[in-house]
């Protein structure tokens, strides 16, 4: 017996869209339920199933990415998923929008379709929703769980049961602050019992596409790390909140989200994580305060900050053209400290703004965890012409400090002030509601010396998916590349994106090297990015990216020589300057620069090194 039902529902500013639940009888006359969600292209397909356990499956392109995976939020103790039962026809609408975005691309495309499904978890259970969102390139879904008054959320069942063979890129979950590196894993070689931080990328066997398993819009909830509960799969974990947390009000869950691409091009331009977060307020939407910009940074050639050198490093970032200069940690010990402290801090402001350069300056989170105190802070930051602050040490992402973030982000946008975090919790999108958040550290970055080309070149495919992350990049310091080049330094700038573009270096070394005028016209954001065809997880990143009428192309290569070759066919009409950089072979500490004419017809030969790289920066030629 088959009995099927189809119905419409309309929204504002939403289309109309039918959405087929099924009730199909299997054995012994036991009925099976199932919603069916499909993407706006149609290649995404997301099945929830009832039944003793509530579980999900998603295919991509007809093949099956997600395999049965447990659904549920367990609150005071009982697990929703656990014999749920559809409690009436799902609202299902039809969104497709269009906003302006900072990172790799300006435009953002939200177009996707959802349905919001009610259960009753059990016979005895309390009424919840399960929201399922189909994108065309991922899904995601979260609870939404109408209580009053104070609940504990002990946990979740949430999981992504995988196809065996899939690789998957992780970091483990020994570091809190989400500066591990990344390796590499097979599922289904992998051993059980193992924790991993979200995000962790995915290549799925038979070509089936790559994808994401991570979280978005993470607030008033615990952070979310991933358990290897078996062979092939992996659960939701709390590690910071490990006995769980209470919740006042509606529960309403992160998403758990499952981005999907069919390339890397695909993956690296998705804005699925930003898309499931909400768009800010108007005035923060069009506040002319908020600007990304190129920052010149002390500490990994200088360390804490002394004094009378504070001008000097200013005057660096004015010879740059860089619109900002970051003082970091040690900066309260000037004069005696205290009040002197600041008012040294205020000279050096007054002195910077004189020079064309804005100045943001470190903070303890200990400093702004507590409301009043913050505030205080904040106030006394913008009284003395800091545009922003670098806010470090928050402590491991409980359902408490996960509140403390978006809390910051208000406070600060009310004094107009911008926010880098460090020693941070993943970024999940929320830079679109707050977008004075300009960058977060949450990466194993040029910080901790240099990394390994396999983490190198996986992070743009993985964590740069996520969002924004401060690596610092860029030393040229022969005794510190450490078998890096100069080229793969360089490219690092290109490759990893961040609307506050902060470097590590002394402008003194960038303004003597060959690279001082890339290093110049660098932008913080880009209009428009491509992933080049030959680039490989954990092997090489190669992007084109473009600024205005300009295009950057950046290459990090591991530990495998190559020789490369690329089209510029995404070029303009006409010729184009070429300005290349790419690897000595000699030495580590020296370029090999070329300059010519070239145009959209032209291809470009990449010899690469061993841990090397390759820059190129592309100028049309005026009146060609």
């Amino acid at each position: 017996m088959l009995n099927q039902f189809t119905f419409l529902y309309r929204c504002a500013g939403a289309s109309v869209l039918a959405l087929c639940v099924c009730l199909v009888a299997g054995n012994k006359g036991r009925a099976a339920e199932a919603v069916t969600l499909k993407s706006p292209d149609g290649n995404v397909k997301m099945v929830v199933q009832a039944g003793g356990r509530l579980t999900y499956t998603v295919k991509f392109h007809g093949n099956m990415v997600i395999q049965p995976s447990a659904l549920g939020v367990t609150v005071d103790g009982q697990d929703l998923g656990q014999n749920a039962v559809f409690a009436g026809s799902p609202v299902t609408a039809k969104i497709n929008e269009h906003y302006v975005t900072l990172g790799v691309h300006t435009n953002a495309i939200n177009n996707y379709r959802s349905a919001v499904i009610p259960f009753t978890g059990g016979p005895a259970g309390p009424a919840w929703q399960l929201e399922v969102r189909a994108y065309n390139d991922g899904v995601a879904y979260r609870y939404r769980v109408p209580e009053t008054g104070v609940h504990h959320i002990n946990g979740e069942s949430s999981e992504w049961q995988l196809p065996v063979g899939t690789t998957i890129w992780h970091q483990s979950a020994d570091n809190r602050s989400y500066e591990a590196r990344y390796v590499p894993d097979i599922v289904g070689q992998m051993g059980t019992s193992q924790r991993l931080m979200a995000p962790a990328a995915l290549q799925f066997p038979g070509d089936a596409g790559y994808g994401l398993m991570t979280e978005a819009n993470l607030i008033h909830y615990s952070d979310m790390a991933l358990y290897s509960s078996g062979p092939d799969g992996f659960k939701a974990v709390f590690h910071d909140d490990p006995d769980g947390w209470d919740n006042v009000g509606e529960i309403i869950s992160p998403w758990r989200v499952t981005l999907l691409a069919s390339d890397l091009n695909a993956l690296v331009n998705s804005d699925l994580i930003r898309n499931l977060c909400p768009p800010p307020a108007p005035e923060l939407a069009q506040a002319a305060w908020i600007k990304p910009g190129r920052s010149i940074w002390h500490w990994l050639t200088g360390g804490s900050p002394k004094l009378p050198e504070q001008r000097t490093w200013v005057d660096g970032a004015r010879d740059m053209g860089y619109e900002y200069y970051l003082v970091d940690d040690g900066w309260r010990d000037w004069n005696g400290g205290g009040e002197n402290a600041w008012d040294a801090l205020a000279d050096l402001v007054k002195y910077a703004n004189h020079e064309g350069v804005n100045v943001w300056a470190w903070v303890n989170a200990k400093y702004v965890f507590k409301p009043a105190d913050r505030k205080e802070y904040f106030a006394h930051a913008q009284r003395i012409g800091l545009v922003g602050l670098k806010v470090d040490f928050p402590h491991p992402a409980n359902a408490e400090w996960v509140q403390w973030y978006d809390d910051v982000l208000r406070d600060a946008a009310a004094d107009h002030l911008m926010i880098d975090f460090h020693g941070a919790v993943k970024p999940t999108g929320r830079e679109r509601t707050w977008p004075n958040e300009l960058s977060r550290e949450a990466v194993a970055g040029r910080e901790q010396g240099k990394n390994p080309s396999l983490h190198d070149t996986t992070l743009p495919f993985l964590r740069y998916v996520q969002g924004h992350a401060d690596y610092t990049p860029t030393l040229l310091i022969p005794k510190r590349l450490n078998g890096s080049s100069y080229a793969h330094e360089l490219a690092m700038a290109i490759v990893f994106t961040s609307p506050f573009l902060c470097l590590g270096d002394n402008p003194t070394n960038y303004l003597q090297s060959a690279a001082a005028d890339i290093l110049k016209a660098l932008p913080p954001a880009w209009d428009e990015t491509r992933a080049l065809p030959d680039s490989k997880i954990g092997q090489l990143a190669a992007f084109a990216r473009r600024n205005g009428d300009q295009w950057f192309i950046g290459v990090i290569n591991d530990t495998m020589p190559r020789r490369e070759t690329v089209n510029l066919n995404f070029l303009g009409q006409g010729d184009y300057k070429l300005v290349e950089l790419a690897d000595n072979p000699e030495r580590d500490d020296a370029f090999v620069r070329t300059e010519r004419t070239v145009t959209r017809k032209s291809r470009l030969t990449l010899p690469l090194r061993p841990d090397g790289g390759y820059v190129a920066w592309l100028v049309p030629v005026a009146g060609k």
